[in-house]
């Protein structure tokens, strides 16, 4: 096998400098959004629950997205740790077949993408890329869909005919387990938990990767969670992410964020590059602050681990912590919900709610299933599922979440240290109090006078008006309320209640956008942008965007455009005569976060 080279070396080897972002073309029908940037974690439901849940909740309560335990074909385990088929055996993949898994077929989780989809809602899959089976599996075959495998072999990965298969010389190079974790090297090429570690310096081991990946994507994922991703050199995790497939549908490349247990070793800001990050140190800090009635001192917008809100995903917990490190989850009751409930009113970071299943004192217990380990079908009203995202104090929010994205952090309002208050500029107002008596009090606000829902006690219907949490009245930029203890209150101006007028949406800020083509043309002719938004010329050529030949045969352009909106745009070439030539192929697509510089080719 050969030697690694360093992390610098390798990235400009595999992928050459990172300077643009490629542009994106899915399918030519308009792109379907999605509902916004909340996301569930509906941990180990079946593929068809899921679906319906998509139907019946998470579209109509504008969830943008569900994580979705991993598809691939899994071991399975009768028993281990004391438990019947645990939940990590879906963490230990023996080919990358999603045929059969304990949570349903290929068919039912093409129908769940599908229907999910259809209420606005992405899919992201929990991608296990550093790793295939532990040394506690050997001799437990076959995998869930039937095949073989042993520690280090798994001939037969895709079931396509093509071959691709992982043999001893695919992993490695070191072949135990890490002992060391100060030495980023052995936390990087050694094996995490003894599973075996597949080699990303080797490019059919990156092929096979992406491949999977790229074979979800085709059937409408629209993002990832990379699991165990501080284990992959970055150079390696980069080439990887450069093959993907733009995500039909909904348009651009997928979503990725990566699991990083951020430390001195492998900091978190090693991974921003390539996704958003999970940030541990978000979870732990707000997870404490709302155990220990602390949270006055939330009211700021600090960078967590190094990482500005843009780069992470947050969370109160996670399947990980839930289990081993419960510093707060569903079992602590009311101050853990009214922590979900601050997360997503608070604009740091992009928020990521666990929903999932009871357990005791055995951490490793599996879903509730069946005697042959398939995962029954979720009902929330039994006590074996805890359906987090359904109660009554983060239902809502997603809600809130939506009526105020762009807005910041303002009129910050603490009484002790356990409540804290505070507004999203004139589009919504969120208290929280973490003690265990009332908080009465006046707040001020920007919110119009009128009536709104306060959806951190419940749902808000926006077809007939109904508030499931109660109501909340403004009067004269001021509303009067007491917050019970544990509890707390939010209003946003897309749920009047009644009365309420809902003001026109402030003007979104925008964007530089530079767009760049590589493009021939003959001496008179030149190359224009033209887009779906007046910004690029509402599709109509005589209002298209002239581009610069300053950098022939690459034309370029710049254009501010509304931050956070997907926009659909094509190349064309005007003649002296004024004939127009359009390019060909389907529409470019792409939402701006951020200044970028787009570098597409002329088709």
């Amino acid at each position: 096998m050969s030697p690694r080279r360093s992390i610098a070396a390798t990235l400009a080897a595999l992928v050459g400098p990172v300077l643009f972002l490629t542009a994106t073309a899915p399918t030519a029908q308009a792109a379907v959004q999605s509902n916004g940037s909340s996301i569930v974690h509906l941990f180990q439901w079946r593929w068809s629950s899921i679906a319906q849940e998509c139907e019946t909740t998470l579209g109509p309560n504008g969830w943008g997205g569900v994580q979705v335990s991993p598809p691939q074909e899994h071991v399975v385990l009768p028993s281990a740790e004391g438990a019947t088929y645990p939940w990590w055996q879906d963490y230990q993949p023996v080919s990358y077949r999603i045929d059969q898994t304990r949570r349903g077929t290929r068919a039912e989780f093409i129908d769940m993408v599908q229907r999910c989809r259809a209420r606005g809602v992405k899919i992201y899959v929990d991608l296990v890329l550093n790793h295939m089976s532990g040394t506690g599996s050997v001799g437990s075959g076959p995998g869930s869909a039937g095949t073989a495998y042993t520690k280090y072999d798994y001939p037969n990965l895709f079931n396509d005919g093509s071959g691709d298969s992982y043999g001893y010389a695919d992993f490695g190079t070191c072949y135990r387990t890490i002992s060391n974790w100060s030495d980023k090297n052995e936390v990087q090429d050694c094996e995490l938990l003894a599973l075996a570690d597949l080699d990303t310096s080797l490019p059919e081991v990156r092929r096979k990767i992406a491949k999977y990946m790229n074979s979800v994507i085709d059937l409408g994922v629209a993002g990832f969670r990379v699991d165990a991703a501080k284990h992959v050199q970055e150079a390696h995790l980069a080439d990887i992410i450069s093959r993907l497939h733009d995500v039909p549908e909904f348009g651009g490349k997928p979503d990725l964020f990566h699991e990083v247990y951020g430390d001195a070793t492998v900091p978190y800001t090693a991974y921003a590059p390539y996704g958003a990050v999970t940030n541990f140190d978000y979870q732990r800090s707000v997870a404490s602050a709302f155990k220990d009635g602390n949270i006055a001192q939330l009211g700021s917008l600090p960078n967590y681990g190094g990482l500005t809100g843009a780069q992470s995903v947050v969370f109160v917990d996670n399947h990980d912590t839930q289990r081993s490190t419960p510093t707060l989850t569903y079992k602590d009751g009311d101050r853990y919900y009214l922590a979900d409930a601050f997360m997503m009113a608070h604009p740091y970071g992009r928020p990521q709610l666990m929903s999932s299943y009871a357990f005791g004192s055995v951490t490793a217990q599996g879903p509730p299933s069946s005697s042959g380990g398939t995962t029954n079908a979720t009902d929330c009203a039994n006590s074996a599922w805890i359906c987090e995202h359904r109660n009554e104090q983060v239902a809502g929010m997603p809600s809130f979440r939506n009526a105020t994205e762009g807005t910041g952090i303002g009129s910050v309002v603490t009484d002790g240290s356990g409540r804290l208050a505070f507004a999203r500029g004139a589009r919504g107002y969120a208290a929280f109090n973490a003690t265990g008596s009332a908080w009465t009090r006046t707040f001020s606000t920007g919110l119009p006078d009128g009536t709104y829902c306060n959806v951190a006690r419940g749902t808000y219907n926006a077809t007939t008006g109904v508030c499931t949490g109660g109501a909340v009245t403004v009067s004269g930029g001021a509303f009067t309320t007491a917050i019970p203890a544990n509890r707390g209150v939010a209003l946003h101006v897309a749920a009047p209640a009644s009365g309420g007028s809902t003001p026109p949406p402030t003007t979104p800020s925008t964007v530089a956008v530079t767009f760049g083509v590589n493009a021939t043309t003959w001496w008179g002719q030149n190359v224009f942008v033209v887009g779906n938004v007046p910004a690029l010329g509402s599709w109509n050529p005589a209002n298209a965007v002239a581009m610069s030949a300053a950098t022939y045969p690459v034309w370029r352009a710049t254009v501010d455009l509304p931050t956070g909106e997907r926009f659909e745009y094509k190349y064309i070439k005007k003649d002296p005569d004024g004939t127009v030539t359009w390019e060909a192929g389907e529409n470019h697509y792409y939402t701006p976060t951020a200044p970028v510089s787009l570098l597409d080719t002329w088709r």
